[in-house]
């Protein structure tokens, strides 16, 4: 085995139940600084990881807001209200994996505070 590699496992998310996946889709998303994105939701789960800048992530209004810098990865859960991914003066940079059933398409819905 070649020592000059690293395995770490960073995020080990169970879903809540067992998802027929057929196709993952990846998008890199930019947010401008200073953009409060507002509560929202998927249609699927979201699996996240920041290239550059940062973000303000909150999973759920009972749970604490944490600072997402580079290498951070997160999850949204499918059809949760996410409470917050706002930017700060540098904005955020990230890839979003979206594990898809057949013939689904991602969606965000934005919701009300």
């Amino acid at each position: 085995m070649n020592s000059s590699i690293s395995r770490v496992v960073v995020l080990d998310q169970h879903l809540p139940e067992a998802l027929p996946v057929q196709r993952v889709e990846i998008r890199r998303i930019t947010i401008d600084p200073h953009t409060a994105l507002g509560a929202h939701v998927h249609n699927g789960p979201v699996f996240g990881n920041i290239v550059s800048g940062s973000a303000i992530y909150q999973q759920s209004e009972d749970t604490e807001p944490q600072v997402l810098h580079p290498g951070d990865v997160f999850y949204e859960p499918a059809v949760e209200r996410i409470a917050r991914f706002d930017t700060a003066e540098e904005g955020v940079t990230f890839l979003a994996y979206f594990p898809l059933t057949a013939g689904q398409e991602a969606t965000l819905d934005m919701v009300e505070q």
